[in-house]
């Protein structure tokens, strides 16, 4: 082995190391099995196969064309649903790309949930390309935090989108997908869905499905909650399927990673395990722990608590931003990430929050009382910070009971 591979795996040892000895809170991430990571490397990645089963764009496509079709089946199994699925996006901003453009010319209007109170770049945002392509619309929250429907109906009534969008990054309540449905089908927009966050609760019943709403398109990823590969999916009503399939390739992508494709057909499988119902269902319960926690140290929740696997903690009355508290706590072997807050003051970059999730330490076998006592860790930080004793006093200790709670 040259020096400069042994340098990539000594790299990727360290990463293995870290994320080892440290609590992951960041929540649009997740540990996945060995079985996910041995059809990720494995020789699918030699293999070129442009098109789709069947119709492919080089020869020895026989085995690929299996997987993928095995990998599709799998996913209408897991959603419980007979909608056109495409399991070729690389990732969840690449699938939104292929679903705008399959019912969307340049000039459409999109409405979606503002970046501030929850929503996602790719929904949108004049910094990404779905914002300079299309002409974006933006409904936000109440003074709870809530979705403000009355906002979502004023707007699609007013500026008549061609697509209405639902789903978030950084929102922690229930999203009512049949109201959504119902203003879609009043303004005359096409209703899809990004559940790339709460796709694994989903799957499990833990929340309301887009499927059983009728969302005309559904996205996701494929890590988070589902804890596969990084990667997306695409589901549609049976009538746009052929205008999805062209958006994914030739329009938006090349040749889809076969590799990637095994990995997703191995976290399906996974998904159709009861024990994975047993898992989704814990993440929820430990997330309702965790925020409880915060709640009775009087700590803000946007919303006042959660329904699903994330929080948002609103540290305006700490007098601590989101950046210093996620820098004090890497330190400390615990990892979540700044996120604005509803009404924020600050730029992305500071922020007034952090978000929280409950999916990568729930895979690793943390129950409440661990949730519980890893919010009284943060907490601690936050005193720290606010006191100006953080680097002098506390990061030590805090990560030698990280240390005991791993």
């Amino acid at each position: 082995m040259n020096e400069k591979v042994k340098e990539v795996f000594s790299l990727i040892e360290a990463e293995k190391k870290r994320q080892s000895e440290t609590i992951e809170l960041i929540a649009s991430e997740n540990f996945v099995s060995q079985d996910v990571l041995s059809a990720v490397g494995s020789c699918l990645t030699n293999k070129y196969a442009e098109g789709l089963p069947g119709k492919r764009y080089y020869g020895g496509c026989e085995q690929v064309d299996r997987m993928e079709d095995l990998c599709r089946d799998l996913w209408r199994q897991v959603f419980r649903t007979d909608y056109h699925v495409n399991v070729q996006p690389h990732s969840g901003s690449q699938a939104n790309l292929a679903a705008y453009c399959a019912v969307m010319d340049v000039g459409d209007t999109l409405l979606a949930m503002s970046l501030n109170d929850g929503g996602h770049l790719t929904h949108g945002s004049p910094v990404n390309q779905s914002g300079k392509l299309y002409r974006s619309v933006f409904y936000g929250t109440d003074e709870n935090g809530y979705i403000d429907m009355e906002d979502v109906r004023r707007k699609a009534l007013e500026y008549h989108p061609k697509v209405i969008l639902a789903g978030a990054s950084a929102y922690p309540r229930i999203i009512d997908f049949d109201a959504f449905r119902a203003i879609a089908d009043e303004a005359g927009a096409y209703f899809m869905v990004d559940m790339a966050h709460i796709a694994g609760l989903v799957a499990a019943g833990c929340h309301p499905s887009p499927f059983a709403a009728g969302a005309d398109i559904i996205t996701t990823t494929t890590h988070k909650t589902l804890r596969g590969p990084r990667g997306g999916l695409i589901f549609a009503k049976e009538e746009l399927g052929k205008k999805i399939d062209s958006a994914v390739f030739p329009r938006t992508q090349g040749g889809p990673l076969e590799h990637v494709i095994a990995g997703k057909a191995v976290a399906a499988a996974e998904a159709l395990d009861p024990s994975f119902k047993i898992y989704a269902e814990r993440i929820v319960e430990n997330c309702a722990a965790m925020a409880d926690e915060f709640l009775s140290m009087g700590y803000d929740l946007v919303t006042g608590g959660t329904d699903n696997h994330l929080m948002l903690l609103d540290l305006t009355r700490q007098d601590v931003t989101g950046i210093q508290l996620q820098t004090a706590l890497d330190a400390c072997h615990i990892t979540l990430n700044k996120n604005c807050v509803p009404h924020e003051t600050r730029s992305p970059q500071v922020a007034s929050g952090v978000r929280i999730g409950t999916a990568a330490m729930t895979t690793k076998g943390f129950d409440p009382d661990r949730f519980r006592r890893t919010a009284r860790l943060i907490d601690r930080a936050v005193r720290a910070l606010r006191e100006g004793t953080f680097e002098s006093a506390e990061c030590a200790k805090i990560a030698d009971e990280v240390r005991r709670l791993l």
